[in-house]
């Protein structure tokens, strides 16, 4: 499978994956408590015990469904963000962009830290929904769902920044194109 295919693919996975878990997400704020993310950044025990009381055991089922989706999600996620790096990584080098292709290799080894801590934050989070509130649990999950925001991040950046450098790129050789196709009619 090519590079390009297996963006496609994974890009198409991780939108349909995240498409579902807003669903989720949705049906969690029904129960008139939060959503799954300040679950995952509850910090606290009591926290914890709170958004569990508030949830009901209609939040409960949702959250634990939303837990064990997000495992195929981080997977997928993980992978096309570090192969989206990679990719304009060689699109940088291949335009003579050194400064912005250096950092790639780097930065392409992010997501799947980000994806690992996910994992870890999940277990921690379906522990707590398990009873086990009253442990480390909360503040662990907190720690790992932190560490994944922050190794997600510079991927993020770093693709935002390179996007934007190929669009313009692009629209400079469009104008180009135009104005040469211009004199040349002249």
């Amino acid at each position: 499978m090519t590079r390009r295919r297996a963006l496609w693919l994974l890009g198409a996975t991780t939108v349909i994956l995240l498409a579902i878990l807003a669903l989720l997400d949705f049906e969690l704020r029904d129960t008139g408590g939060p959503g799954i993310i300040p679950f995952e950044l509850a910090g606290s025990t009591e926290r914890a015990q709170e958004i569990l009381s508030d949830w009901g055991d209609t939040g409960h089922d949702a959250a634990r469904l939303s837990l064990w989706l997000d495992f195929p999600y981080l997977l997928a996620y993980g992978a096309f963000f570090s192969l989206a790096v990679l990719a304009l990584r060689d699109a940088a080098r291949r335009r003579g962009w050194t400064r912005l292709a250096r950092p790639g290799t780097v930065i392409a080894a992010l997501p799947p830290l980000a994806a690992a801590c996910d994992a870890v934050e999940n277990v921690n989070l379906l522990l707590v929904l398990d009873g086990h509130a009253d442990s480390a649990a909360p503040e662990l999950a907190t720690g790992f769902a932190l560490a994944k925001f922050a190794f997600l991040a510079p991927a993020q950046v770093y693709l935002a920044i390179g996007l934007v450098a190929l669009a313009v790129t692009w629209l400079r050789e469009v104008r180009k194109d135009r104005s040469q196709g211009r004199q040349a009619a002249d």
